[in-house]
């Protein structure tokens, strides 16, 4: 095993409340350094890519899943950092992908890795960060699972194929969630059960924890949804307002939309429309989905996925491990970035 590089701390939206990882610090410097080994290649473009994705922080929370679903089984320390590190990796490569889609200009706060590369070198680098991930799960010869990690990927790339389909027109709640399960919650759930899988846990043991990290996923979503109209720019590290600037309807614009007047209705077409919020300000949208009821509906959506992701645990054994699990839907809630 390489020397711990130190992780480099997570993103400040989850806040002092991430002591909750603690019990898993250890490990997680020691994913860094896996990364970091295994984000090397003979094309510099791509490591100095995946590196400086690395090093943008973030809050870990995928690979801090797979570490602490590891500890309910026995599952080897070696295999336990590498499949954090195979689900960051994949986890990177969607990121990277997601901004050359969006055509996005920031990412943590600093310019996205397209900004900085442009979209060919960052389509290549992405597409070699999938195929580092899934040679690393070969490594460990296990069928259970390369299948969740294939079954995984082919869910998100539908996802973003869906959403492409979707933009510049109203969606229904159902749509998006369907949306959101296949970009976000999936890659949750699949961390969550991984090192468990690995470790040779009872079927239902991780079957809880897979829907532990399926109701945290969306809960952390819906999240990023309502922080899109309510965050602080410089906190969020990139623009307020983008979803709907990028054609996209999420849960407090759709829920805005249902309980809307036709009137308002047409001032969200109107933006979506625009690309932009050159006829319609910002400030007019914050105000109609405030006061449809659009942003309290999807917290309150928000906050029932936590208090289910909590329920999944309670039938696992009493552990740390539990117990820093239980604390992370309060604290993906309360998050401000």
């Amino acid at each position: 095993m390489p020397p711990a590089i130190p992780y480099p701390g997570p993103h400040p939206g989850l806040g002092a409340g991430l002591d909750v990882l603690l019990p898993i610090r250890e490990d997680l410097d020691l994913v860094e350094a896996e990364l970091a080994r295994r984000c090397a290649c003979d094309a510099p473009a791509a490591t100095e890519i995946g590196e400086y994705l690395r090093q943008s922080g973030g809050k870990r929370i995928r690979p801090a899943l797979v570490l602490l679903g590891a500890r309910f089984a026995d599952c080897a320390p070696t295999t336990r950092i590498r499949l954090a590190a195979i689900v960051e990796m994949i986890h990177a490569a969607t990121l990277v992908h997601d901004d050359i889609i969006d055509a996005a200009a920031t990412r943590r706060g600093r310019p996205s890795a397209n900004a900085r590369w442009g979209n060919q070198k960052c389509v290549l680098a992405g597409d070699w960060l999938y195929m580092q991930a899934f040679r690393l799960a070969l490594e460990e010869r296990h069928f259970g699972i390369l299948d969740a990690l294939i079954a995984l990927t082919q869910k998100m790339v539908e996802g973003e194929l869906l959403q492409l389909d979707r933009l510049g027109r109203v969606v229904t709640a159902a749509e998006h969630l369907d949306l959101i399960e296949r970009k976000t919650a999936r890659l949750f759930e699949v961390s969550s059960q991984l090192g468990a899988m690995a470790g040779g846990l009872p079927a239902d043991a991780v079957d809880r924890l897979s829907q532990f990290g399926r109701h945290l996923g969306l809960a952390f979503q819906m999240v990023d949804d309502i922080l899109d109209f309510t965050a602080d720019e410089r906190q969020l590290g990139k623009p307020v307002g983008n979803d709907l600037r990028e054609g996209k309807m999420t849960l407090p614009a759709i829920y805005a939309y249902e309980a809307s007047a036709p009137a308002a209705r047409a001032v969200l077409e109107q933006v979506m429309r625009d690309g932009g919020y050159g006829q319609v300000p910002f400030a007019e949208v914050q105000r109609l989905v405030e006061a449809s009821g659009g942003l309290e509906r999807a917290r309150a959506e928000s906050r029932e996925h936590a208090r289910w992701a909590g329920q999944a645990l309670e039938t696992l054994p009493p552990s740390p491990w539990r117990d820093a699990l239980a604390r992370l839907p309060e604290l993906v809630i309360e998050r401000s970035a």
